[in-house]
């Protein structure tokens, strides 16, 4: 007797066990409409209990799961957010990204990360990915150099805000760092603490960051009455600041470094340390950034410290202002002020620092400068 059975079943040709349940075979287990089952997912508000609890019970037994992919190519766009970073091992990426996390959850938005490592090649690779995938909105902190990868993605209709950024662009959102305050903010620190002959230690000059701190440092020195030497060190590492740092303090007569990097600065003091100069008895040495370690090192680091938080929160911000309203958005360009952070390796004794005018970096943060 023939049987009365799909052979599709038996082979397994069946397309709800290929691919998983369905949306049609939740309504179908629940007795109601696709549509039911569709506001229960996306707008459960607008649906009785009875019927919503009948619809998640279907989706419980038949262990459904939502195509997100398939709903982003319907709407043209997810609810997810893109962040790419330049280097997630410093401290300052670290937080941009948890104020950036907090300020998506609180917009019920999801928010994937990616990590350039200082490489603009990956870089551009991860927005083109971001773009394929139909994020709602990037945010990106970009190496120096050419913006075409996310201005293709902002002609594609989805918003681009840039954090950190070294320059604005005036056809995307920013969020900025004035860098000549924070350079400004390190020298008259060492100044006001009794140092009168700096050395700028200046890792990639050639970066907008680092050359915008200098141009800080240069105003205080002249505003000051002091001396600077510029010495370019190969990168931003520990070894680096103990290589370069006992090179400076053999062949110059200083007492003062002011380091782009906190890595930088603890180098600098542990080739101090080997040569037997005090710390800050005889030198006194700041980094920037405020890694998280530079408090932790052996004679803990004074830094200048950026917003990062803030700065990921406020780029979340301006990012869904222009989701929600793309019309009538006008891209502006936030500035943040950073601060000293003033510790071991910057303060003196009280007798020593006395004389010194502590109180003048205080009044600096906040106000803006010009070269």
């Amino acid at each position: 007797m023939p049987s009365s059975r799909d052979p599709r079943r038996d082979s397994g040709d069946d397309s709800s066990r290929r691919s998983g349940p369905r949306i049609q075979d939740v309504a179908r287990r629940a007795g109601v409409a696709i549509g039911t089952v569709s506001n229960v997912l996306n707008n459960p508000d607008i649906v009785t209990e009875q019927t919503r609890l009948k619809v998640e019970a279907a989706i419980a037994e038949l262990g459904f799961v939502r195509n997100s992919a398939a709903r982003a190519l319907a709407a043209r766009r997810t609810d997810t957010v893109g962040l790419v970073l330049t280097d997630i091992g410093n401290s300052l990426f670290v937080d941009i990204a948890r104020g950036a996390e907090s300020a998506a959850a609180q917009a019920q938005l999801k928010l994937l990360l990616a990590n350039s490592d200082s490489d603009i090649t990956r870089q551009n690779s991860y927005l083109e990915l971001f773009d394929e995938a139909r994020v709602a909105g990037l945010i990106l902190a970009p190496m120096d150099g050419p913006l075409d990868s996310a201005l293709t993605v902002r002609s594609h209709g989805r918003p681009v805000v840039l954090v950190i950024a070294p320059v604005a662009e005036p056809r995307l959102c920013c969020v900025m760092v004035n860098e000549e305050l924070g350079g400004y903010l390190a020298a008259t620190h060492l100044l006001d603490q009794g140092a009168k002959r700096l050395v700028y230690l200046a890792g990639f000059l050639q970066l907008h960051a680092i050359s915008g701190r200098l141009n800080g440092i240069r105003r205080a020195v002249a505003e000051l009455g002091a001396s600077l030497d510029v010495v370019e060190a190969p990168n931003l590492k520990i070894g680096s600041g103990r290589e370069l740092g006992r090179e400076v303090l053999q062949s110059r007569r200083i007492d003062g470094v002011i380091c782009p990097s906190d890595p930088l600065a603890v180098g600098v003091i542990q080739a101090a340390t080997d040569l037997d100069i005090g710390v800050p008895d005889d030198l006194l040495v700041i980094g920037y950034d405020d890694d998280h370690f530079a408090s932790e090192s052996n004679i803990p680091v004074s830094t200048v410290g950026q917003p990062g938080r803030q700065m990921g929160e406020l780029a979340v911000e301006l990012l869904i202002e222009e989701i929600r309203q793309p019309s009538g958005h006008i891209h502006r360009t936030e500035t943040l002020d950073p601060h000293v952070i003033p510790r071991r390796s910057t303060l003196r004794s009280r007798e020593d620092t006395s004389k010194s005018k502590g109180t003048h970096v205080a009044h600096m943060v906040g106000t803006a400068h010009s070269p």
